[in-house]
């Protein structure tokens, strides 16, 4: 039976197990994918522990962990159109990825490019995705500048690199064992910690333009200080403080469309993934404590053999 690891109920990693399922069958609109690489993201082990988007339905348990996947259709749900079986995908699962199977819904899966590798295409759904809605989402010309708090971590990473490719300059907060990181992607650093507005205007003594902040807090209160257009204040960590300050949560698109924008720019090398950590289907925890632990550098993804 097709292997998948899953957390049984809410709490740390003793949840955590690789079992035995049922091969899924696709419903209307979905795909069976034969998974060759998911991406692991910090999501997934606050999924465990109980977290939920805002919205968003309970998880049966168990659960298989996963947000993002690449692979190969297998068969098609009723009413799919534009996909055949040995088509290569990528896309955000119904329901876990770090398994041989998952099923992928129609509206957000695209064709992988032939020059992207599956581990690859696995890393752009979740974070790369949400950093290319941050960056459109506050719509800024060419020659703008934009803060990017913990713009060393996944999405920040991405965020760097798309706003980079769309002609933006970037403020990059990040901790200093990130500084030469997050200037290999064009930014500039600004190191992390207290009196955060100070250091930024040293680098932008006329303020920002906008602000894509990925850490919440006080981080974010500081970041806030430096915008004179709080329409321009958007974040993925932390809506509770944003609406207080005036801004709003990035808005996620969730489309297919999206997922092609980001394949191009992948392909066309603006957007590097950065996959430095691989690991097998049965090595699933250990990659989970990879980005669990926070000491992760790039990208973390779990390779299943065809």
């Amino acid at each position: 039976m097709p292997k998948a690891y899953v957390f049984t109920r809410y709490g740390g990693p003793e949840t955590e197990a690789l079992v035995e399922r049922d091969r899924p069958s696709p419903g209307p609109g979905q795909l069976l994918v034969a998974v060759r690489a998911a991406g692991v993201n910090p999501v997934d082990w606050k999924q465990r522990t109980g977290y939920r988007r805002p919205g968003g339905p309970a998880r049966e348990l168990p659960a298989v962990f996963g947000n993002e996947v690449a692979g190969v259709v297998e068969e098609v749900g009723a009413g799919v159109t534009g996909f055949t079986a040995g088509d290569e995908v990528f896309g955000n699962p119904v329901a876990g990825g770090y398994a041989e199977y998952a099923l992928l819904p129609v509206a957000v899966t695209a064709h992988k490019p032939a020059d992207l590798s599956f581990a690859d295409a696995a890393t752009l759904p979740v974070a790369a995705a949400t950093a290319y809605d941050g960056i459109r989402q506050l719509g800024l010309s060419a020659g703008a500048t934009v803060l990017i708090t913990g713009a060393g971590g996944g999405v920040g990473v991405a965020a760097t690199q798309i706003a980079r490719a769309f002609g933006l300059r970037v403020v990059a907060v990040a901790s200093d064992g990130k500084k030469d990181f997050v200037e290999s992607l064009g930014a500039v650093h600004v190191p992390s910690g207290p009196d955060l507005a100070e250091r930024v205007r040293t680098v932008a003594p006329d303020g920002v333009d906008a602000v894509f902040d990925l850490v919440g807090g006080e981080v974010l209160e500081a970041a806030a200080t430096l915008l004179t257009d709080r329409t321009k204040l958007i974040t993925g960590a932390d809506r509770e403080t944003a609406a207080r300050l005036g801004g709003v949560p990035v808005a996620r698109a969730h489309t297919a469309a999206v997922l092609d924008e980001v394949a191009k720019l992948a392909v066309g090398g603006e957007l590097r993934p950065f996959v430095t950590r691989t690991f097998p289907l049965d090595r699933a925890g250990e990659a989970l404590r990879t980005v669990e632990d926070g000491h992760a550098r790039g990208k973390t993804v779990i390779e299943v053999s065809a």
